[in-house]
């Protein structure tokens, strides 16, 4: 009898065309209490691809775009500001990206968006998709 884990039972059918989007892992890493890294690694493993990155990085083809991110007319001060405190050379982790978001109330995609005008490099991706 083969055993399936839990992870991978809740990443196949949370799964669409082989694609998991990024909310939906990290919504399987909460309710597993695992780290997100983790799910995707389970991801991999099973030749599931993360997609439909929440801050816009990746994973937008099925709408005919690589990613959603894209160059804003302005950024806010008191946002630039946020971004540029939390940036260290030149680099913003993804977390940092999420709780600048979370404390403001905007869409976590709107600061793959921001980052991108102002000239900031998103890295350490929370599920471990990119450095």
């Amino acid at each position: 009898m083969i055993v399936v884990s839990e992870s991978d039972q809740a990443i196949r059918e949370a799964a669409r065309g082989g694609l998991l989007p990024c909310a939906k892992a990290f919504g399987i890493a909460e309710r597993l209490g695992v780290a997100p890294d983790s799910v995707r690694a389970d991801a991999d493993r099973l030749g599931v691809r993360i997609s439909v990155c929440q801050l816009g990085l990746f994973g937008y083809d099925a709408f005919g775009e690589r990613r959603a991110a894209h160059r804003l007319s302005a950024v806010p001060p008191e946002l630039r500001r946020a971004l540029d405190e939390a940036t260290d050379d030149g680099r913003l982790a993804c977390v940092a990206a999420w709780r600048i978001a979370d404390e403001r109330g905007l869409p976590r995609l709107l600061m793959g968006s921001a980052a991108e005008t102002i000239g900031v490099r998103l890295c350490r991706c929370q599920l471990g998709c990119f450095d």
